[in-house]
């Protein structure tokens, strides 16, 4: 086997071989779903009347298949994890119980492995979803529900490396993963909880009260404090505003950078003018409890990079800017 560099003249090989994998991997994908019938709707309701979990199993290629598949069901909604048909004959074969749908997958629908263990947990009392290419297989005919992910061809100029087939089982599993999602109406709030780490979930989880700013971060000067003060407020708080609030703490205005090129515009003395009278009033605010995209949309949509929040009361209980949604990861 040569590891020389390839030729530029292979190169036109090179892409023709690789458009036809594309494309024979695509024409096996398009196959299934026009032969889709009810046995895959009876395998989602296999799963959907299950007290337990979903147990995925396979070896070789199909087993990678088969822990993409777990994954993808624990995270949208159906408790699952994936055992190595190898290791459930040496002990693992113990977490699977009666309430539990174990799908086995296995193109050939002869692997020994699988074979093994079948007996075992139907014994226990457990369901069998088969998925493999071969409808007469020895694992197919034990199965109480049998999908089938049978390709014309591999891939594989050899037709020997799993190639189509592990394609063709990857979409047949995505379509069942989703098919159980929508069934027990999983939504975005509920993928959120199952991904706190990603953007989604930080989108969906984080609430205002996670990025405010609070107690003495917060930018405020009292109605009668002059322009100059509110500006030295503003510096020291680092945000391009103030807000101006009343003696019970109720927001009043609020006096932004804009504010401040308008008042130099215009000659306001800064040592005598009271900010009272150049703020805005009755100021755009949010609720701690609220989302925190919620605030950037508000932002976006009032064209506005400063934001106050306020309770229920109208006291004025934190603030926060485009900076601090950027921090957040929630923009």
């Amino acid at each position: 086997m040569s590891s020389a560099p390839i030729a530029a003249a292979h190169h036109a090989r090179i892409l023709d071989l690789a458009r036809r994998v594309l494309v024979v991997e695509a024409e096996a994908v398009q196959t299934l779903a026009s032969q889709l019938d009810e046995t895959f709707t009876r395998a989602v309701d296999l799963i959907l009347a299950s007290r337990g979990r979903v147990i995925v199993s396979g070896i070789g290629k199909t087993g990678h298949i088969g822990r993409k598949f777990a994954a993808t069901l624990a995270s949208t909604g159906t408790p699952a994890y994936f055992v190595h048909a190898a290791e459930a004959a040496h002990g693992d074969l113990g977490m699977i119980t009666a309430n539990d749908v174990l799908v086995a997958i296995s193109y050939s629908g002869s692997s020994e492995e699988l074979l093994k263990i079948v007996p075992l947990v139907k014994r226990q009392g457990a369901r069998l979803i088969a998925l493999t290419g071969n409808p007469d297989s020895p694992l197919a005919r034990e199965a109480d529900v049998h999908l089938n992910g049978a390709v014309r061809e591999e891939a594989c100029p050899l037709n020997l490396a799993p190639t189509a087939s592990t394609t063709a089982a990857l979409a047949l599993t995505d379509a069942l993963a989703v098919a159980l999602l929508d069934a027990r109406g999983f939504g975005p709030d509920d993928f959120a909880r199952s991904h706190p780490g990603g953007a989604l979930g930080r989108r969906l989880l984080t609430h205002v009260a996670d990025v405010m700013r609070s107690g003495a971060a917060i930018p405020r000067v009292g109605e009668d404090a002059l322009l100059g003060d509110a500006l030295m407020e503003m510096t020291r708080a680092g945000m391009g505003m103030t807000a101006i609030v009343g003696s019970d703490e109720r927001i009043i205005g609020i006096y932004t950078d804009g504010d401040l090129r308008r008042s130099l515009a215009s000659g306001c003395n800064f040592s005598t003018a009271r900010v009272a009278d150049v703020m805005k009033r009755g100021p755009r605010t949010i609720q701690a409890g609220a989302l925190a995209v919620e605030a950037a949309e508000m932002m976006e949509r009032l064209r506005i990079s400063q934001l106050l929040v306020a309770d229920a009361q109208g006291h004025l209980v934190g603030a926060l800017n485009h900076h601090d949604l950027m921090l957040a990861k929630v923009i």
